[in-house]
């Protein structure tokens, strides 16, 4: 492998504000916000709209939409 190309491969914190979780993994991103994790050391942290614990197929809640409205407003839209 060519040196010097690659991005650096190091623990990072992947936070989700909105519930309230972050977990500490290993990953390529760049940020310049840091976090002091609970074993007392600073990482890296990359802010997340959804993970595991918002996101609808993990948590169990799920919001079921008027399928059948949307096909029959399809339907009288375009003439079938």
């Amino acid at each position: 492998m060519k040196k010097n190309i690659h991005p650096e491969y190091r623990p990072v914190v992947f936070r989700d504000r909105g519930a309230d979780y972050a977990f500490l993994t290993r990953s390529t991103a760049s940020t310049d916000q840091t976090i002091e994790w609970e074993d007392g050391n600073t990482y890296p942290v990359v802010d997340v709209d959804v993970s595991s614990a918002s996101h609808p197929f993990y948590t169990g809640k799920t919001r079921l939409m008027d399928t059948t409205g949307a096909v029959e407003k399809f339907r009288r839209r375009y003439g079938r």
